[in-house]
């Protein structure tokens, strides 16, 4: 009995340190973790829209770098686009975009009384291209986006849907006073968060 109470104490320690958030100076670390813990961004194109046409334009779309849980993800944010959607039509004419992702969004920030834009309420802005996946990186992305975000899989057939990643060319990091930090694509996919 004395050691399963103390192996299940062990786990909980293991879990709760894998859990913990990155320390500032490891800001590829916190790129992956906050990315791991979001299951929605801010994606923004520039607008293709009559009337929008070269704008900026930001839009909100569920997300997923891997199932849910401490493995932590695999950094690729993915996501379930149809050409239906004005944002999808935007990328259709230019494919770069950038994406926002922000500890706002989980109780962390709540918890801690850290109001959306104060730096230690870290997000992430994502800068890149979105590009539809391969057929055999499919079966990955939709276990990706399928388990976090179930409702997707009774989506409306006829609309089309594709899985898609955002494929990242910079990262920038706010987690801390001092302004952002620069990452680089291979630190950000070279750390487990």
């Amino acid at each position: 009995m004395a050691r399963l109470l103390l192996l299940c104490a062990a786990s909980g320690l293991l879990l709760a340190a894998m859990a913990a958030i990155p320390p500032p100076e490891e800001a590829a670390r916190m790129a992956r973790y906050v990315l791991h813990s979001c299951d929605w961004g801010a994606l923004a194109t520039l607008s293709a829209q009559e009337g929008l046409r070269g704008h900026p334009f930001a839009n909100i779309f569920s997300l997923s770098d891997g199932p849910p849980g401490p493995c932590g993800g695999s950094g690729v944010p993915y996501l379930y686009l149809t050409d239906m959607e004005i944002s999808v039509q935007d990328l259709e004419v230019n494919s770069n975009a950038s994406l926002t992702v922000s500890l706002a969004q989980t109780p962390y920030c709540r918890k801690n009384r850290y109001d959306p834009q104060n730096p230690l309420c870290a997000h992430i802005i994502f800068v890149g291209s979105i590009v539809k996946v391969n057929d055999s990186e499919a079966d990955v992305a939709k276990k990706a986006l399928f388990t976090r975000h179930p409702e997707m899989e009774s989506w409306p057939k006829d609309h089309n849907w594709f899985f898609a990643k955002f494929n990242i060319t910079n990262i920038w990091v706010l987690d801390y006073f001092g302004g952002l930090k620069i990452v680089t694509p291979e630190e950000y996919y070279s750390v487990k968060p």
